[in-house]
């Protein structure tokens, strides 16, 4: 909730300011008294009929259960946070407010409640009544807590200022007309970046996928960390901003040569018809409903999602992934991985041998596509990708080439990578073919490419 409902433009009517947590008893309307109390063996089972209800799309249905379980078991923080989440997970974020909001109380129903309210509050656009549950959860002094805090209190500043420019451009007469909100597209890659332009030796580069498969996406890493993310955003893209969307590019990559899975990757460009198009940069990690909105929109039905966290300090890298199973909208498995400019090749790598492991990558059999191979250098080939990435988003015009920086160093870098493997020489090929189109240089001398037929067959092309 709130993260994509801020800053991918949904439509959705504009809702009374609602008040915030301390204050919202007072002015709800009174539940209507259930013909009976609910007895504390049925509290479960009633819980589980309100979702199926939600499931099958009747939300007054649900409603109704729900006051029912609250008339008696409203003080319970297992039933809050279930609700809360329930709503939160199929997008009924009023609902969390009128509901939950006026019987949460931090110090006893502890602080998953009031995540799930703070989000609500931020999708329905509502910053005062996000700022008062962000300072009550504040008030917990919860250490591992504060991280995802600090990420809220971003998108809290960001949704202010969007408000605030909105009103400056508003015309006289108060009507929306005229108005031009930056909003969010979420661009899916689907393919390795680099296959792209050779789609006429696809059946050589890549191994064939059939509609069976698990279906994994990859989600553009968060920058909690990052003062001014709205601000950032606007400026040429930086290391964090760079590494945010390669790596989900790579494991995307390496699932993609593993026959048990169809992956992935978004990434966010923004829409801005005043400071141009540019890459999107996200304050707070993926929620639930950020990641229900991402199904729903997707062609294809998705299995898994892979969100996470990048901060640096002082050239100390930690990041976090979180694996989530999409069925049950639960987390599955978490990974940290922490390292410095003179580790990022080990960490990275131990990084990416615990994840394909648990995801149990298996290569396809010899003769179906191309034998992937872990890049010997993880640093240098996130840079080598993510110059694919972005020259690729300029070719097709998503994305001016003037946002592309430090084009010439990247493609030395993915020089340097090409004759390790097939797949690197490929990435070089293509990321320099769309580098002469777009006129960017200047381009590094070819460099000696890997042994390999297909290799040869892309040069030509």
């Amino acid at each position: 909730m709130g993260l994509f409902d801020r800053i991918l433009g949904k439509k959705t009517a504009t809702p009374a300011p609602a008040a915030p947590a301390s204050q919202a008893a007072a002015a709800a309307p009174a539940a209507p008294a259930p013909k009976e109390p609910v007895a504390p063996a049925a509290v479960l089972p009633r819980l589980a009929a309100a979702r199926e209800r939600l499931e099958a799309k009747d939300l007054p249905g649900a409603v109704a259960l729900y006051e029912e379980i609250l008339s008696s078991a409203g003080e319970r923080a297992d039933v809050l946070v279930t609700i809360s989440g329930d709503l939160g997970s199929h997008g009924h974020v009023q609902e969390i407010v009128e509901l939950i909001a006026p019987r949460y109380d931090a110090q006893r129903h502890g602080p998953a409640t009031g995540l799930n309210v703070l989000q609500a509050y931020l999708a329905l656009r509502n910053p005062e009544a996000a700022q008062h549950v962000l300072d009550i959860l504040f008030g917990l002094n919860l250490p591992d807590l504060e991280e995802r805090l600090h990420g809220f209190s971003n998108a809290i500043a960001e949704l202010i200022e969007a408000q605030r420019v909105g009103a400056l451009v508003a015309p006289p007469d108060g009507s929306a007309a005229g108005i031009e909100i930056p909003r969010v597209n979420l661009v899916t890659i689907s393919k390795p970046i680099w296959s792209y332009g050779l789609e006429s030796l696809a059946a050589e580069i890549l191994p064939p996928k059939s509609s069976r498969l698990r279906r994994v996406a990859f989600a553009q890493l968060a920058l909690p960390a990052v003062p001014d993310i709205a601000a950032a955003m606007k400026q040429p893209e930086d290391e964090l901003g760079r590494l945010s969307r390669a790596l989900p590019c790579w494991f995307a990559e390496s699932l993609y040569f593993c026959p048990h899975y169809a992956p992935v990757v978004a990434v966010g460009v923004m829409d801005d018809k005043q400071a141009g198009s540019h890459y999107a940069l996200f304050g707070a990690d993926w929620s639930t409903e950020n990641l229900r909105q991402l199904v729903d929109t997707s062609q294809d039905p998705i299995d898994f999602v892979f969100t996470g966290t990048l901060t640096q300090q002082s050239g100390d890298y930690t990041l976090t992934l979180r694996l989530w199973e999409i069925k049950k909208f639960r987390e599955r498995k978490q990974f940290t991985a922490r390292w410095t400019p003179a580790t990022a090749d080990a960490e990275l790598k131990q990084l990416h041998a615990a994840v394909t492991g648990f995801m149990e990558f298996a290569p396809y059999p010899a003769g179906q596509g191309l034998a992937y191979t872990a890049p010997a250098s993880p640093r240098a080939w996130l840079d080598a990708l993510n110059v694919s990435l972005g020259l690729f988003l300029a070719e097709k015009n998503i994305l001016p080439a003037a946002r592309l920086a430090a084009v010439p160093d990247d493609l030395a870098r993915t020089a340097e990578q090409a004759p390790c493997s097939a797949s690197a020489s490929l990435a070089w090929i293509t990321s320099r073919s769309r580098a002469a189109k777009l006129g960017i240089g200047p381009v590094p001398a070819e460099p000696t490419l890997a042994a390999d037929p297909v290799v040869a067959k892309a040069r030509a092309l």
